[in-house]
């Protein structure tokens, strides 16, 4: 058996992992990256593409905004739909400035890769089968099994950044966790479409057939999303019947309709919300979808993956430059109060938005009224827009 040692090992080249590893370079910190999957898929997979102020910021102020900057598309203000009209949601002109930035998540990744491996950091992609060993002790190890040979790897730390099904939170004994969940009776149909962009901003839309979401990736790419049965049947949905019923939700009384184009990606997302406390045990830090899960709604997945590991890395830094086990010993806490904020929202904005198949009439105008609220008070718009934006960092 092979050996070798790191300050940190991390599970995971997504956002979290990725991001980590970074922030540990820029502190002097030397850590590994361990990806089961190769670096093609990690580059290309179309996930999330709404970056928080906060994430913006923290991707300029280490070196990896160039390229966000020439591409990525800063939007301040979101709409809402309802009775086929729309409601601007100034979100810049409600926070002071602020304002998201669509750029997708492998674009994210693809800058944190370059950025890696130009620092001749140590990603290992296709690593073979990872096990995580005495994180309960003073030196855990990871054994990584390819080939039929096998390599030990010694940490002070490590990073379970390998989202819900990875190896990292089952390895944690059983009972040290708590595990709260809610699903939604609903979930998503998304497409990816050859289509430059007809709208500047994101519209959110209401309609009595169910909710419908228009977004984009890049100039050239739109993103849009349909409210579906959870076990809805992709295969049922043809290119035609897809883009009708895209047309019906998110058309407008002004005549304003989706651009349509050839579909690359067609696909199903559930939709539930999933917090795992703590997020820590012994030596071992979760971070990102390993420890929680949000409703896409609100667009936060991504942007809680880069607060968990920002909050991580200044730990580590504390531990390595200070001394001090201050911030390790708080960070499950203080990830998790950004983490409980954020599912509220998710979940409001999600209760507001879908169509509820089982309300009650009473429910049904009660939703109705609360998106009346919403797109008409100014109070209540800057709380969508003080949430949507991204809350302060904490430490």
């Amino acid at each position: 058996m092979a050996r070798s040692e790191t300050q940190v090992g991390i599970v995971g080249a997504g956002p979290a992992g990725l991001m980590l590893s970074h922030w540990l370079h820029l502190y002097g910190i030397h850590s590994i990256v361990l990806e089961a999957k190769t670096r093609q898929h990690c580059e290309e997979r179309i996930r999330a593409g709404v970056l928080e102020q906060g994430s913006v910021d923290m991707l300029r102020s280490t070196g990896l905004g160039s390229r966000l900057d020439r591409e990525g598309m800063r939007h301040e203000g979101i709409e809402l739909g309802l009775n086929r009209r729309r409601y601007r949601i100034p979100l810049s002109e409600l926070t002071g400035g602020k304002a998201i930035t669509v750029y997708g998540q492998q674009e994210v990744i693809k800058d944190l890769i370059a950025r890696r491996l130009a620092d001749r950091g140590d990603l290992r992609f296709e690593c073979g089968e990872v096990s995580v060993h005495g994180i309960g002790g003073p030196r855990p190890s990871l054994r990584v099994a390819r080939d039929g040979a096998e390599d030990e790897i010694h940490c002070d730390f490590i990073a379970g950044c390998d989202g819900f099904h990875g190896i990292c939170r089952p390895s944690i004994p059983q009972g040290a966790l708590t595990e709260y969940e809610s699903a939604f009776p609903f979930a998503w149909l998304g497409i990816l479409a050859q289509a430059a962009p007809s709208r500047d901003e994101l519209l959110y839309m209401h309609h009595e057939r169910g909710f419908a979401l228009y977004s984009m990736r890049s100039p050239s790419l739109t993103r849009l999303y349909l409210q579906c049965r959870p076990n809805e049947d992709v295969d049922l949905w043809s290119d035609e019947r897809t883009w009708n019923e895209l047309h019906t939700r998110l058309g407008c009384a002004d005549g304003w309709r989706p651009t349509e184009g050839k579909i690359l990606q067609k696909g199903i997302t559930g939709m539930r919300s999933l917090v795992i406390e703590p997020m820590q045990f012994g030596r071992l830090f979760l971070a990102g979808d390993a420890a929680h899960i949000v409703p896409p709604t609100g667009a936060k997945g991504m942007n809680l993956a880069m607060a968990d590991v920002y909050v991580l890395a200044q730990a580590l830094r504390a531990h390595y430059q200070d001394n001090s086990t201050a911030q390790l010993e708080q960070y499950s806490s203080l990830c998790l109060r950004r983490v409980w904020k954020a599912q509220r929202f998710s979940t409001w904005m999600t209760m507001l938005l879908h169509r509820l198949e089982d309300a009650s009439p009473f429910e049904r105008r009660r939703q109705l009224a609360e998106l009346d609220y919403v797109t008409s008070s100014r109070a209540a718009a800057a709380s969508l827009a003080e949430n949507y934006v991204g809350l302060a960092m904490e430490l």
